[in-house]
């Protein structure tokens, strides 16, 4: 739900978003969640305390960044035309930073000695198809507010990113 909301976020700020930008949102979001639970998996108990407590706080500094570069840019552009954001660096980082929590899945299951095929594919797909979903209801959600909040939108994106940062470090 933290990827859905950050790519609701990335929909409605970011301008002409095409099939292609949708697909790689999916594909970067869906392979993240999966590896991370089966790399948190694979990590298991012996480091799970200590690599958990990081994690948090690179998820939290990840968004935090994020949000606070996307308020700042907004704020900066205010008179300017804001242009196509697509950048495969910051599909990456969002991806990375809201899979954190799937690592610590991984880290439970191994913990409980649970099978990891099976429900890792799941969460990838589920990421995958939520992901890809979650951007075009944001850019629906753009075209229908968009002209009532402008470039408040890039704010509102930032904040809510902060706010899932937030949520991230302590673990809501």
């Amino acid at each position: 739900m933290d990827a859905f909301s950050v790519l609701i976020t990335k929909g409605f700020t970011q301008k002409h978003i095409t099939h292609i930008h949708a697909l790689w949102y999916g594909i970067f979001f869906g392979f993240f969640q999966f590896a991370m639970t089966v790399l948190g998996y694979f990590c298991g108990s012996s480091v799970s305390s200590y690599i958990s407590s990081i994690a948090t706080w690179i998820g939290f500094l990840l968004l935090l960044f994020i949000g606070l570069n996307m308020i700042r840019e907004s704020i900066s552009n205010s008179e300017e035309e804001v242009v196509d954001t697509f950048s495969f660096k910051e599909v990456f980082i969002l991806a990375i930073a809201t899979s954190i929590d799937a690592f610590a899945v991984g880290l439970s299951f191994a913990l409980i000695n649970m099978e990891i095929v099976l429900p890792s594919i799941i969460i990838g797909i589920t990421s995958f198809i939520l992901s890809i979903f979650g951007v075009f209801l944001g850019s629906k959600l753009e075209a229908r507010l968009g002209k009532y909040l402008g470039d408040k939108l890039e704010i509102i994106g930032g904040v809510v990113l902060i706010i899932l940062g937030i949520k991230i470090l302590l673990g809501f």
